[in-house]
């Protein structure tokens, strides 16, 4: 039996599909525990919106750009995100460090379309407000998660703590992450407001 992705179910196979993505990529990851710290937020947001699908179907754009997100942030779990293997984007760019990470963080940002979309169709909020409250809702969480990091880094202490933190030994790092962060969410506003309304988002 085929399977047809259509528009309707297509945030079911795009579910199905990361469903297994995240089984493959819990088989024998690099470290267990930075493993376990990293999933967790993956399986929160992926448990959430599979659990609030029949009260609120977001468009299919919006399932598209958070599920970057989940699939990028399950890869950095699994081979912890200064490990991931990704030498050849960093001499394309001619950088000596690692930015897996720096694009998890920018995809972060996604989520502010979504967060437009939902105050939008509920009529919650006008065009400005919603503007800001998705921007700064995206900025106050990558905030809380750095601050995250650096609590499990100093509990954790050992190898762990210094893979979750994923620093590469750049003092800036928490600051220029939260940048990538604002910079994904500006990212994702402008194209709510530019395409919302053609693809079915507002």
């Amino acid at each position: 039996m085929r399977l047809t992705v259509t528009s309707d179910n297509f945030p079911l196979v795009l579910g199905g599909v990361f469903a297994l993505f995240f089984g493959l990529l819990a088989i024998n990851p690099v470290s267990r525990d930075v493993w376990i710290a990293e999933v967790i937020p993956v399986a929160f947001v992926f448990l959430l919106l599979a659990a609030t699908y029949h009260r609120f179907r977001f468009s299919n754009v919006a399932y598209g750009l958070m599920a970057v997100w989940l699939f990028w942030h399950t890869i950095g779990g699994h081979f912890t995100f200064a490990n991931v293997p990704f030498g050849w984007f960093s001499e394309l760019i001619g950088a000596e460090r690692n930015h897996f990470d720096r694009i998890g963080h920018f995809s972060v940002g996604f989520y502010a379309y979504a967060i437009a979309e939902l105050l939008i169709r509920r009529k919650l909020a006008g065009p400005i407000v919603t503007t800001l409250f998705g921007l700064f809702f995206i900025m106050s969480i990558a905030a809380g998660y750095e601050i995250i990091e650096w609590w499990y880094a100093v509990a954790e202490g050992g190898n762990a703590g210094v893979e979750f933190l994923g620093s590469q030994g750049d003092i800036w790092d928490a600051q220029k992450d939260m940048l990538a962060d604002t910079l994904g969410a500006i990212f994702s506003l402008v194209l709510f407001w530019w395409g919302g309304k053609r693809w079915g988002s507002r």
